[in-house]
Formats: structure tokens, C-alpha cells, sequence
């Protein structure tokens, strides 16, 4: 396509193919960028439509053939953006100029010619019309400080001359949109430094597949290894205005672009409606005034809803463009730049598309030096709503219910807003909210990103949060329990606590942490700390598969019909059963392992009890029924028991899946409550059947030192395993003959007898002597600074932690291994 000229020496119109990120204050972020990819990106396989730019030369243009300059000055100088009277007066006059004013001649023939040229190289059948996407994009948009997210306008399936020159128009008009007008003021921007330059670009036919948005940081932690994608079916405007709860998929980049395909997480989004062509005499979404696009929403098939809208390979196709975007824009700008891009699959074709990169804003600039963490005090309320958690705040105030944003003066400062969705002319309103919850949306969609930029609490795809709050109540937002958002009655209590991640100490001890929960993973991960000495599967079964591993091996044996409906429903779109639990384990275990790459992290396999198992959905059918559970069938007796040997596979597949699929081979497996040597022998069989062999690849097999068999039997066991975890808990209890579940005996409990001590201290001397590594993972170091010191003093590898006591404990073990280094007589072992 070429360069078309006004009669001046600028050119009003330029091909994407002829721009890049230098030419920003020509063709706006948006444009420059798409220019960037099709030059620089295309030999390297990312895929971009084409098409062509206005300048902003044509843009003054425009307002100077039009003379509406000086009008435009006298409406928005000295304007008041928080008069919302006087901005909405002011924004609907200037967009009335713009709209009633002619296109210049010389301007509307470049855009038709280019028009023409895109038709003629796109292959269309005798008779058809280009179908472009007609987006606006500032000057000042999608610059590294100000991501100026949905401020002016897009209009999908433009067909036609006339059509395309009625969209142009609307364009130039949206710049002036009240949003657009409220947005500049905030962020500092002076509205007659900022031009507009419309892109034109081949529409991908995405109503007939798939489309969405994709950042290469996650967005909630501002973790950098990740790439978060979400897909719904249809064009993408729903899944960026927050229409539809989409599918979220997240990928871990290292391993990713090491060949192997590490998908850590995958969630089913609802996915209800899906926006697609429309013709003129239909009528439809936009009501087809001129220029605005031909396109409806239709309702999902609840069996499409149950499927995911992209294939595994197409996600990881999608994650590796967004890591060859992120290293070239990287590159350019000569610092880290995680993106925003917009993505598209054509139905046509089977081809998948970038639609947009933009820099993200929010995440990528957040301090690393501060650690700010939220905390609800205990309490007894349960959530009246649910949704997706956006960050890690959490927030109270009067709820409002509000259905449109011209309902802004019900709205008061600290209110929290409840509402269908968000688009950018709710942006006033969301200048003065505390928090926001929405029926409909998802991570990527406006009022996430929004939010995310105004640092304020958002819970989106809550479903029914309009009927099951109160408008006026006091409410609890809170997105710091995980990635689920609960909205609680009342003020409940909370506190933020900040903690500095500047220089900490250097220690000869590793300082590890505890980590239970997936989803906090990559926030935990901020914390200084040299690995996960305690990954706990427990935590995963229970709250992510919540179904006993026998009934979904052998769902026969569940008699109880509701049971067997929850698990078909749980299930759903899983070819068996079986891989479900596979799925979503491996899952658990890949996000804990790319969180904290390539640190070590020691994967404790399942040690549920007997009682706790039964808990599980089909659990009772197969559970025994002990006097004692504590001591009964549980950790390495069921891994090779003919009772449960199969459900241990499951364990065991998924960790395979991780380490050779994924290539997170940081993760060490740990075997649990394991009474004697020979029984660590058939554990190790068995998952040797299962292609997990000691010493193959790499592999470490560690067990726990929990029982007094563990510690006389010691170098029996360190032939056997790699490494040692002292169990403070269990071994307290074993060799005090305590039950640790009784109230009656508890003040009995203490690590620091000297009973327990002997045993610690004997289980340290025999693995260093045997070459094996020891840590221990309890609180008692961090509760007890005399029980660190003598772990310390007795040479011990590791200690690990709960997340809030690495820090501190961390500089305090600095401390005393300064202090024994001082003196020989007690010098550390």
C-alpha cells in the first residue's frame, strides 16, 4: 500500500507497514505499534492484519478546514472535571462539531484510495465488501505511564465506502468523549496536544472462533514469568468491556520458551453471549447509526459454554507471540516492558491474530521494595457474593447499585460501586468509589484494568451481585483470600501490613517458606526466600478437586445420587474422570513450582487422614473407619496398598506432567509418614512404575523425619532419599506420646523439650554424616528464638516458614549465625 500526500508536504494517510513506535505523535500508540509488529515481527511468525493509519497532521487538518479550533478552546479551557453537569455540557457540544462538520476532500479521497488498495490485496469474491475494524488512537495513548484504556472509540465490521468515512468522523468525535475528556485531566494532559489518528485494519473473523486479550506479566502480582490470557467466543469488544466472564489460561514464560508447554492454570469461564456480525436491517448492538459498525450478541450453547473457547496449543501458540512481543518492545525501549495485546482466532482461516500491543501500566510499575499485604481480622460472616478477585486489597463502604452511569449524583465518595459492568464512561464515577463489583467480566475487562490503574478494590463475574447486595448497606470487598473476591455484610476489620524488601541479610541457612494455597503463590513469591521447603497437596485436593480420587477411578461405588451429579458436573468437559484430578493437581503443583523457579520446592505427596479423606465428595465409600486416624492409614501405607495404590498414580502422573511437560524440574517430591525403610521402598517402586525414578533426570526424592523410626533408623533412610524434613509436629507428638488433636494434653506439646531436641539433634548429626540435606519446616524457629539458635548451632541445612516469618526470621538468623560464628566453642556444627 503507499504513502498518500495532502497537498501540503505531510501525508494524511500512511500504511501500517510504513510506521513504528517513533512514530507515536503521528500515528498515536496504537497505531505505531501495529506498524511496529507487521515491520519488525512478521519474519519472526507473529501474524497482524493490515491496513493504514490517518495521521495526526490529518486529524488538524480536519479541525483546522473545519475552523473549530477556537470553539473547541472556549468549551474546554478552565472546564472543571469534576463538575460532572459542566462535563457532560461541554464533551456533547465539542463531539457535536466534530460530527456535524465535514470530512476535507482531499482527506476523505486518501482514505477511500487506501480503502481500495487494502480490498484489492485481500483476496475478497466478485462483488464483496472489505469488512474493517475503524479504532481511534491518541497521541498520548498507550505510552508507558497512561494506558488511556477504551477512552475514545472502535467500530467493528465497517463495510462500505460511506460507511467507513461515517466511522472516520465518530472517531475524530470520540476524542472528546466525557471519559476521554475527564481522563486527559486527570493524568495531566493537555487537550490540544493530543491528536487522533484512525487505524483501519482488516476485521479477522473472530465471530465465527475466538477472541480476547493477553498480558505477559500477571496481573493481580505483577508477577513477570506469566502469561495471562483470556478467550470467549465471538469479537473481542466482550471480553474488554466485560460483557462475558471469559476462559483465563496462564503460562509460565522460562520453561515456555525453553519448548516445553507450562500450563499452570486453566479456568472455564461462563462465556454466555458471543458478539458477531450483524446485518444492516437487523438492527443490533450499537443501533447501526452511519459509521458505527454492523454487530449483535447471540447466546452461547451451554455445550460450548462447558468447553474452552482456544485448544491448549493455541494458548501456548498465543503466549510464545506475547514473549517475542514483550523482548522486542523490551528491546526498543531499552528496559523490561510486559505488554497488553488483543488477540484474535479467525474462523475462517484457523489462524490466529495480534490485534493491539500496548505496554501494561499498572503492575510493571508497582515499587519490588515494598511488600503491601492485606489481612481480615478473624470473623464469622459468610459472603453474600463471589467473583474474581482484581489484586489483594480489600475495602469497606456503603454499597450502590447503580445501572447507569448518568446516576453518578446517587454516587459519594468512598461508596463502593455495584453494578452490571464498567466501560469508560463510568470512569467518573469510579474516580471517587472505594471498590467496584460486577455482575459480568474478567480479569482483563475494564473494570479490572481500571481499577487496577485507580488502585482501588475490584471483584468482577460475581454473576448476581446486583441482586444479593443491598443497595446502601455497609459492605466488605475483599480480594485478599486468594483468587476468589467475597463481598461480606459489613465493616469487617482488616489491616494492612507493609513490609521493606531492601537489603536482607545473607545467611548460611536456607530460609524457606511454607506455601499451601496455588493461588498466593506468585504473590509469596515477592518475599525474599530461597525456595518451598513445604508445598502441601492437601490444600489442592481439598479446595480445587474437592472429589476422593477412588470415586473418580471408581465412580460406581458412589451410591449417593447428589454426590455422583456434583462430580459429573465438576468433571465436565474432561475426556475421563481420572484426568480431572490429573488436571487440576498438576495445575496446583505447576503454579507453586513456576512461582518460585528455579528454587527448590519441595512437594509434600498427599497426607490426608482417613477422616479427612472421607470428607471429600464420594469420600465416605471409601474410607475405613479408625479409632484413631492420627496414627492409622495415612502418607507412604497408602501409596502402595492395593486399596489406594491407583489413586497414588494420580499423584504421581501429575508430577510427571510437571517436570517433563512443564519443565519445572525444581520440584523435589517428599513422602510422608513413612514407618520404615522397607516401606520407603515401595513407595520409591511405585513411582518408579509410574516413570517417577530416583535419580533419572534429575530426580530427588526426599522424605520427612517425623517419627522416632525416621531418626534410629536414619541411615537406613539416607540410602534411600535425598534429603531429610524434620516434621516438629508429629515428632513432638510420637515422642511424647501425645495426641496433638486433644485439648486435654495440649499444653504438654513443646518442641523445645528436651526429649524432642535429642531426637532433632540426632536426626541433623546422621544426615550430614550420611552427605543428605536436613531442614525443618514449623513455626517453632520463629516463635522461639532460643529453639532457632539450637537448630542453628546444630548445623541444621534449612529452615522453613510460614510466609509472614521469613523476613523476620530471616534477619534474625543473620544475627545468630553471626554471633556462633564468634564463638568456637559453640561454632555451628
Amino acid at each position: 500500500m503507499s504513502t498518500l500526500q495532502s497537498s501540503g508536504s505531510s501525508p494524511l494517510v500512511l500504511p501500517f507497514s510504513a510506521v513504528g513506535i517513533e512514530a507515536i505523535d503521528r500515528v498515536g500508540g496504537k497505531n505505531a505499534s501495529l506498524g511496529e509488529m507487521i515491520r519488525e515481527l512478521g519474519s519472526k511468525g507473529v501474524r497482524v492484519p493490515d491496513g493504514f493509519a490517518t495521521t495526526a497532521e490529518a486529524y488538524r487538518h480536519f479541525i483546522a478546514d473545519s475552523g473549530l479550533g477556537e470553539r473547541l478552546h472556549e468549551l474546554l479551557d478552565g472546564l472543571d472535571g469534576d463538575d460532572i453537569a459542566a462535563l457532560q455540557s461541554a464533551g456533547a457540544s465539542a463531539r457535536s462539531l466534530l460530527l456535524n462538520a465535514p470530512l476535507p476532500d482531499d482527506l476523505q479521497e486518501q482514505i477511500l484510495t487506501a480503502y481500495r488498495q487494502l480490498a484489492a490485496g485481500s483476496g475478497l469474491a466478485d462483488g464483496a465488501q472489505l469488512s474493517v475494524a475503524v479504532r481511534s488512537s491518541a497521541t498520548a495513548e498507550d505510552l508507558p505511564d497512561a494506558s488511556f484504556a477504551g477512552q475514545q472509540e472502535t467500530f467493528l465490521n465497517v463495510q462500505g465506502e460511506a460507511a467507513l468515512l461515517a466511522a472516520c468522523r465518530r472517531c475524530f468525535a470520540s476524542l472528546f468523549t466525557d471519559r476521554a475528556i475527564s481522563y486527559r485531566q486527570m493524568n495531566g494532559f493537555d487537550h490540544f496536544d493530543v491528536a487522533l489518528s484512525i487505524g483501519v485494519q482488516r476485521m479477522v473473523r473472530a465471530d465465527l472462533a475466538a477472541s480476547g486479550v493477553m498480558f505477559s506479566i500477571d496481573t493481580e502480582t505483577g508477577f513477570r514469568d506469566a502469561v495471562l490470557i483470556t478467550a470467549a467466543y465471538g469479537l473481542g469488544e466482550n471480553v474488554v468491556q466485560g460483557t462475558v466472564n471469559p476462559d483465563e489460561v496462564l503460562i509460565f514464560k522460562p520453561t515456555l520458551e525453553q519448548g516445553f508447554e507450562p500450563i499452570i492454570h486453566r479456568r472455564l469461564g461462563s462465556k454466555a453471549i458471543r458478539m458477531v456480525y450483524a446485518e444492516a436491517s437487523e438492527g443490533g448492538r450499537r443501533h447501526h447509526e452511519p459509521g458505527q459498525g454492523a454487530t449483535r450478541n447471540v447466546p452461547v450453547p451451554l455445550e460450548e459454554q462447558g468447553r474452552f473457547a482456544i485448544s491448549n496449543a493455541e494458548a501456548l501458540q498465543l503466549a510464545r507471540w506475547a514473549c517475542t512481543i514483550e523482548r522486542h518492545y523490551s528491546l526498543r525501549r531499552g528496559s523490561p516492558t510486559p505488554m497488553d495485546i488483543e488477540w484474535a482466532k479467525d474462523g475462517q482461516s484457523g489462524e490466529l491474530f495480534i490485534l493491539q500491543a500496548r505496554p501494561e501500566t499498572v503492575e510493571s510499575r508497582r515499587s519490588a521494595t515494598v511488600l503491601r499485604s492485606w489481612h481480615l481480622e478473624p470473623h464469622q460472616e459468610q459472603p453474600i457474593a463471589r467473583g474474581r478477585a482484581i489484586g489483594a486489597s480489600v475495602s469497606s463502604g456503603r454499597a450502590r447499585i447503580i445501572r447507569d452511569p448518568g446516576e453518578i449524583q446517587r454516587f459519594q465518595p468512598g461508596d463502593l460501586l455495584v453494578t452490571e459492568r464498567t466501560d469508560p464512561d463510568w470512569e467518573p464515577i469510579l474516580k471517587r468509589a472505594s471498590g467496584v463489583i460486577t455482575n459480568q467480566g474478567g480479569r482483563t475487562c475494564h473494570a479490572a484494568i481500571i481499577a487496577r490503574e485507580m488502585g482501588i478494590t475490584a471483584i468482577v463475574g460475581a454473576g448476581d451481585a446486583t441482586e444479593c447486595i443491598t443497595d446502601g448497606d455497609l459492605i466488605t470487598a475483599s480480594c485478599c483470600e486468594g483468587d476468589e473476591g467475597r463481598v461480606y455484610r459489613g465493616e469487617l476489620p482488616f489491616r494492612l501490613e507493609e513490609q521493606e524488601l531492601g537489603d536482607l541479610p545473607d545467611t548460611r541457612t536456607r530460609i524457606l517458606m511454607n506455601v499451601g494455597n496455588p493461588e498466593e503463590a506468585f504473590k509469596l513469591a515477592a518475599i525474599p526466600c530461597d525456595g518451598v521447603g513445604l508445598a502441601r497437596l492437601e490444600f489442592i485436593i481439598a479446595n480445587h478437586i474437592r472429589v476422593h480420587p477412588l470415586a473418580l477411578l471408581e465412580p460406581g461405588r458412589v451410591r449417593d445420587a447428589s454426590e455422583r451429579h456434583a462430580i459429573a458436573e465438576l468433571t465436565r468437559g474432561y475426556d475421563t474422570p481420572a484426568e480431572y484430578y490429573v488436571d487440576l493437581l498438576a495445575q496446583g503443583m505447576g503454579r507453586i513450582a513456576a512461582a518460585f523457579f528455579p528454587r527448590p520446592v519441595i512437594l509434600r505427596f498427599s497426607d490426608f487422614k482417613s477422616n479427612e479423606y472421607a470428607k471429600l465428595l464420594g469420600g465416605r465409600h471409601f474410607e475405613p473407619s479408625e479409632e484413631n486416624p492420627m496414627l492409622g492409614w495415612r502418607g507412604a501405607s497408602r501409596y502402595y496398598a492395593p486399596a489406594f495404590r491407583e489413586a497414588f498414580a494420580l499423584e504421581c502422573q501429575a508430577l510427571k506432567r510437571v517436570r517433563e511437560r512443564m519443565g519445572l524440574v525444581n520440584v523435589i517430591p517428599m513422602v510422608p509418614f513413612c514407618r520404615t525403610p522397607e516401606e520407603g521402598d515401595k513407595v520409591l517402586a511405585e513411582m518408579a512404575r509410574h516413570g517417577l525414578e530416583r535419580g533419572r533426570a534429575g530426580l530427588e526424592v526426599y522424605v520427612m523425619c517425623e517419627l522416632p523410626s525416621n531418626v534410629i533408623g536414619a541411615e537406613a533412610f539416607a540410602e534411600r532419599f535425598d534429603g531429610f524434613s524434620i516434621g516438629s509436629n508429629d515428632l513432638t507428638q510420637l515422642t511424647l506420646g501425645l495426641d496433638r488433636d486433644s485439648a486435654l494434653v495440649a499444653d504438654l506439646f513443646d518442641e523445645r523439650n528436651a526429649a524432642v531436641k535429642a531426637m532433632i539433634s540426632m536426626a541433623i548429626a546422621t544426615a550430614r554424616r550420611c552427605g543428605r540435606k536436613v531442614g525443618i519446616c514449623g513455626q517453632a524457629p520463629s516463635d522461639h528464638p532460643d529453639f532457632a539458635e539450637f537448630l542453628l548451632a546444630e548445623g541444621i541445612d534449612s529452615i522453613s516458614l510460614n510466609p509472614d516469618a521469613v523476613i523476620s526470621t530471616r534477619i534474625a538468623v543473620a544475627k545468630l549465625e553471626e554471633r556462633l560464628l564468634k564463638q568456637p566453642q559453640a561454632a555451628i556444627r
